[in-house]
């Protein structure tokens, strides 16, 4: 049996659940992937740092920034789009609810999985869930009547994010490796 995730998990041999398995083995194995999926996120405070705002001195000082920037911050950038659209989802209701099922279905069908999903006996690959949920995402979304509030919010979204990684200042040090500024920086610890 192979494995998909980084998760190990019992299955039988036939693809269906495993035997004693509960909607708390679930939960929990579902919590350890969302942190697992959050250790991307680096720091607010470090994104937010005004110490480290300053005008690049350049157009090709400013691409590297964005690149950078966009590689090291690409899930606090995510967390700020998708907060900007649910705000900006706020008076309309039945958008809000369509965007709120559209996300629980994103993380089942999506980020949750331990194992390949499997349609009428056949495995579906991480292409085209990734396809079906995109498009099924946006044309619910643009089905509720919002689309213009929508498409603001995702342009006031990535306006933010581009202005940030124009112009937040990477640490001085460049991982070659990575192909990216910064290095690793051990985590900090709790008192």
């Amino acid at each position: 049996m192979s494995k998909y995730g980084s998760i190990p998990t019992s299955s039988s041999s036939e693809g269906g659940p495993a035997p004693g398995s509960s909607p708390l083995d679930f939960i929990s194995r579902a919590k350890a992937r969302g942190v697992s999926a959050l250790a991307d996120r680096r720091p607010w405070r470090e994104l937010g740092d005004p110490r480290a705002l300053s005008v690049p001195r350049g157009f090709r000082y400013a691409y590297q920034r964005v690149r950078a920037n966009l590689s090291y911050f690409s899930m606090n950038y995510t967390i700020i789009v998708l907060a900007v659209v649910f705000l900006s989802l706020l008076w309309q209701p039945i958008s809000l609810i369509v965007f709120l099922a559209c996300m629980v279905a994103w993380l089942f069908l999506y980020f949750l999985r331990d194992e390949p999903l499997a349609l009428f006996g056949r495995t579906v690959g991480e292409g085209a869930v990734l396809a079906v949920l995109s498009v099924l995402t946006l044309v619910l979304l643009l089905l509720t009547g919002a689309t213009v509030n929508i498409v603001t919010s995702l342009l006031v979204g990535l306006v933010l994010v581009v202005l940030h990684a124009v112009f937040h200042c990477p640490a001085d040090s460049i991982d070659e490796e990575a192909g990216r500024w910064y290095t690793p920086v051990p985590p900090q610890p709790s008192y």
